[in-house]
């Protein structure tokens, strides 16, 4: 699947659209149209048909209007995609008073982008390098930090706990999304992949030559059912990266917040 780059659009526009300073140009545009709706449309058909559906043509079928009434309001698919990861983000929870300390408040976090992932799949192939600055990023990163204030780390470490977080998620979440992919395209479980080839594989695997693969292969499926359980990954990766962070905290000497 192609990546999507945000940060893409006029600045100018960009900010002015996602903050909503001004919701149109001076053309006078459709009472029935707005940029939320718009941007509604738009993230329903990601979520429908993926990235590569996303045309400003397909989102204004999907409002039954002409395409050309789109751009009275978002001046192009660089701007609306802006506009589409700024709004799911904000779908987050963001609950104060987490008990557990940052901890618990860092799991949180990385639960509600594994939920997020789950729900927009279309996120995991736009690449926020660039990121819309819009209130809601800017808000989740607020909020983000707050996790980690006052545990004892630097400022830039504040932040790279944050992108540890979120980079993590953001791959255990690719795997999870693309083998449930595989599946409904394929029409073909995990465990009919595997059935289908075992006979094969018997015949050519040499478990003395390799005693690892076989030993662990063999206690792997047995436990999953598959080559692997990308739910028990994330959960196991998870708590080996809040492992890490512990053990920096712990350096630090600050106590537990």
């Amino acid at each position: 699947m192609t990546t999507e780059y945000t940060g893409a659009g006029d600045p100018a526009r960009s900010l002015a659209l996602l903050w909503r300073t001004r919701e149109k140009s001076g053309r006078k545009g459709r009472p029935d149209l707005g940029v939320d709706r718009i941007v509604g449309a738009a993230i329903e058909l990601a979520d429908a048909d993926g990235l590569a559906a996303l045309t400003m043509r397909r989102v204004a079928e999907r409002l039954g209007v002409g395409t050309m009434s789109l751009y009275t309001y978002v001046p192009g698919k660089a701007e609306l995609l802006d506009l589409m990861l700024d709004t799911v983000i904000g779908e987050g929870a963001r609950p104060v008073g987490v008990e557990g300390g940052w901890r618990a408040r860092l799991e949180l976090i990385a639960r509600e982008k594994w939920a997020l992932y789950q729900r927009h799949p279309w996120l995991l192939y736009v690449a926020t390098s660039r990121p819309p600055l819009g209130p809601n990023v800017t808000a989740a990163y607020e909020y983000e930090l707050s996790a980690v204030d006052g545990v004892g780390l630097t400022d830039l470490e504040m932040d790279s706990v944050v992108a540890l977080i979120g980079g993590y998620v953001h791959g255990a979440a690719r795997g999870a999304v693309e083998a449930a992919q595989v599946e409904q395209r394929t029409g073909i479980s995990d465990e009919q992949w595997w059935y289908a080839r075992a006979p094969y594989l018997g015949t050519v695997m040499d478990a003395g030559r390799y005693p690892l693969s076989a030993r662990v292969g063999a206690a792997a499926g047995e436990a999953y059912g598959a080559a692997s359980d990308p739910a028990h990954a994330f959960e196991f990766g998870l708590q080996r990266v809040l492992d890490g962070i512990a053990h920096l905290i712990d350096q630090r000497g600050a106590p537990e917040s």
